[in-house]
């Protein structure tokens, strides 16, 4: 599993009729920054994940991929490889707080 932030979304108007209904978002994976571990950076690479839970732009979301990506409840069959399994509130490390959504 992951921490990745929301970057935008993805339409797709012709897909594998399991995925009709599957809200699709761009993930960045996050990293806590070696230089500054009570600040996190961005990965370099990008992953499209299917929602079920209303994850927005810009949220901090957990990430699951493969084989437990495909056991979130509620995506049954889905050909999925990546999805949203958690809305972050909160991160911290070693003490220092990183990430509150208040």
């Amino acid at each position: 599993m992951f921490l990745a932030r929301v970057i935008g979304h993805v339409v797709a108007t012709r897909k594998d009729p399991q995925m009709i209904g599957g809200k699709l978002l761009i993930l960045r994976p996050m990293l806590v920054d070696d230089q500054d571990p009570s600040k996190f950076r961005p990965g370099m690479n990008t992953v499209v994940a299917v929602d079920r839970l209303g994850a927005g732009e810009g949220d901090l979301v957990l990430l699951a991929q493969g084989s437990s990506a495909r056991r979130t409840e509620g995506l049954g069959d889905m050909p999925i490889d990546a999805a949203v399994t958690g809305i972050v509130d909160c991160v911290s490390v070693s003490g220092n707080q990183l990430f509150n959504a208040d």
